[in-house]
């Protein structure tokens, strides 16, 4: 493997690794508002309070990454993105914000008005995410200097929109199924059924977007006549999005929360295969797309950053674990909760 290559692996770890982590803390917060009581949304925000900063350092590291790796790539993205990314960094901000700012006043109004900030951030940020994968699928208007030559309705086509959608979704039920493990009582019984909602809209969108990709858009098989291997991913994210209901149905939570976070890994992988070895697809010129080789970083560079890579790797894997391990078991309110 070259070290473009490489590194376009990497940064499809490091996005799957966001997705799993924070889709979580992002579904939680999509589902705040289904809480009955100001202490079961306590019991939502305690559930990723240790957790959901740690989790976004997965998205600085890829951002990073990108510009270091492929900055032709970086620069092309968000030349179109520049209003979406805005919107989308407001939101993450303002997830942030909520969460920290909403126990400090004690006030029924102070508290609603950021739980509704912390809703709305969370499905605004996952909503831009997936309307970012919705594009990169289809391609984008960049010229052969590798600058967005379309405006940001352009970004707003029916497919994209969908992905955003189906993005919210598979994040809602991704968050209520680790509610589920984090909780007791009527709200655990209540987030189990909201998962099940869940995962029958997810399905419904998942077969519907998958239709449609493969009738509508070529690029998404295309090269599975390449490496006909890829077709175990298609086999496996079958198989782990069946064991979602599975494992509801029986009780077993846990097992249903690894089956979300595989189907969350595959359909990432899938994204990375139907996309390589394009970075950004020009609509005006397939010829003008950004692929690994051509918006690489030098040999040098990529080289230095794998070392660096494997050097630090280990220690964030070992930081992770340590807070999961700290923080494992079933939310206890005290009076060091949110």
């Amino acid at each position: 493997m070259d070290l473009a290559t490489f590194w376009f692996v990497a940064l499809g770890v490091l996005l799957t690794g966001y997705a799993i982590l924070d889709g979580f803390d992002l579904g939680t917060g999509i589902l705040h508002l289904t809480a009955q009581t100001d202490t079961e949304r306590r019991h939502h925000l305690n559930a990723i309070g240790p957790l959901w900063d740690g989790n976004e350092v997965w998205l600085v590291t890829f951002g990073g990454a990108l510009f270091a790796a492929f900055p032709a790539a970086y620069a092309a993205a968000f030349s179109g993105f520049y209003l979406p990314f805005m919107a989308l960094l407001f939101g993450l901000i303002f997830r942030a914000v909520s969460i920290e700012f909403r126990s400090k006043v004690k006030g029924v109004r102070w508290r609603r008005a950021w739980d509704i900030a912390f809703c709305a951030a969370s499905t605004l940020t996952t909503f831009l995410f997936g309307v970012a994968v919705g594009n990169a699928m289809i391609g984008m208007a960049i010229d052969h200097l590798g600058v967005y030559r379309g405006t940001t309705l352009d970004l707003l086509g029916g497919f994209p929109l969908a992905v955003g959608l189906f993005a919210v979704v598979t994040f809602a039920m991704h968050g209520a199924i680790y509610l589920c493990l984090k909780t007791e009582g009527a709200l655990q019984a209540r987030l189990r059924r909201i998962a099940w909602r869940a995962f029958f809209v997810f399905l419904c969108l998942y077969l519907g977007l998958s239709f449609y990709a493969l009738r509508h858009v070529p690029s998404a098989t295309a090269n599975f006549a390449h490496w006909p291997a890829l077709w175990v991913l298609v086999g496996l994210n079958a198989l782990a999005v069946a064991n979602i209901p599975r494992a509801l149905s029986q009780g077993r939570t846990a097992y249903a929360f690894i089956s979300s976070c595989a189907t969350i890994a595959a359909l990432v992988a899938l994204f990375g295969a139907a996309l390589f070895p394009n970075l950004v697809v020009s609509t005006l010129d397939p010829a003008w797309s950004l692929t690994v080789d051509n918006a690489a970083s030098s040999q040098s560079t990529l080289h230095t950053m794998r070392t660096i890579a494997f050097i630090g790797l280990p220690f964030v894997l070992a930081y992770t674990g340590i807070i999961y391990w700290v923080f494992r078991g079933k939310v206890k309110l005290d009076d060091a909760s949110y």
